[in-house]
């Protein structure tokens, strides 16, 4: 017998085939036309790189510029100043044009806002064109250029419009202390006006603040009968000396009765 004759070689499948195994190389898109790299994992990885990035900035902003905290809303005060966020200041700006304002508001509040972003939505369908260059898509380049220009604009002319120290004066927070040992306030937590205004007249909710509020004696009675705005009469059921001395209490801003 021959060295070797009627012997069988059998691959074991538990040992891999190293040598015949091809390594994890992405494909040469060069030969493709339109396409420049794989989506997964290249182009997926450098776009989650660039969002953390802005993401980190926007966290070291956050932490060493805090948001500005402005006093508790008054809904009776009519010469309050708005102001958005900055990401909306150049909506803000286009509705003070006469085109987009007044009896036109629903046109930049709605129409032009959905058109644009509208058509941000469905560039991907509007424009299906393979290339990347800019200089090769004038009509795409040129709308976002446009876009980004206008924006630009109307928010530098927001900000450079806006009077910032009277919206810092109305917005200011201002402390007080309350004299929670005057008469005065013992009536004002009795009759549950706590409740509405805060326990240091800050206002609430339910119920605009109690300082620096301008009125008279007088006036702050009639309020206190009467009501005004959200309000309701009829809430005090003191007497009329407890009325005096709350009245009192209120116009001279939680500061003991005179």
């Amino acid at each position: 017998m021959h060295r070797g004759k009627g012997m069988k070689f059998v691959g074991d499948s538990r040992v891999k085939d190293l040598e015949h195994r091809k390594p994890n190389i992405p494909k040469d898109y060069s030969e493709y036309p339109g396409k420049t790299e794989a989506f997964w994992p290249n182009f997926l990885l450098k776009e989650w790189m660039v969002g953390a990035v802005f993401l980190i900035g926007y966290l070291c902003l956050t932490v060493a510029h805090p948001s500005p905290l402005e006093r508790m809303a008054d809904p009776t005060d009519a010469g309050y100043i708005p102001l958005p966020d900055w990401y909306f200041l150049f909506l803000y700006q286009l509705l003070k044009y006469e085109y987009a304002a007044g009896v036109y508001t629903v046109i930049g509040a709605i129409v032009i806002p959905g058109l644009a972003f509208g058509a941000l939505l469905l560039a991907p369908w509007l424009d299906t064109g393979k290339e990347r260059r800019p200089s090769k898509r004038p009509v795409a380049t040129g709308l976002m250029l446009l876009a980004v220009i206008a924006t630009i604009y109307l928010t530098w002319e927001s900000v450079d419009q806006h009077d910032w120290e009277a919206a810092a004066k109305q917005g200011a927070i201002i402390e007080h202390e309350i004299d929670d040992t005057a008469q005065g306030y013992e009536i004002y937590a009795s009759q549950s006006c706590i409740g509405c205004h805060g326990n240091q007249m800050e206002g609430g909710s339910a119920g605009y603040a109690l300082v620096e509020t301008g009125l008279t004696v007088e006036e702050i009675k009639d309020i206190v009968i009467n009501g005004r705005g959200t309000m309701p009469p009829g809430l005090f059921d003191g007497t009329d000396e407890e009325l005096e001395i709350l009245a009192q209490f209120i116009a001279n801003d939680g500061q003991g009765d005179e």
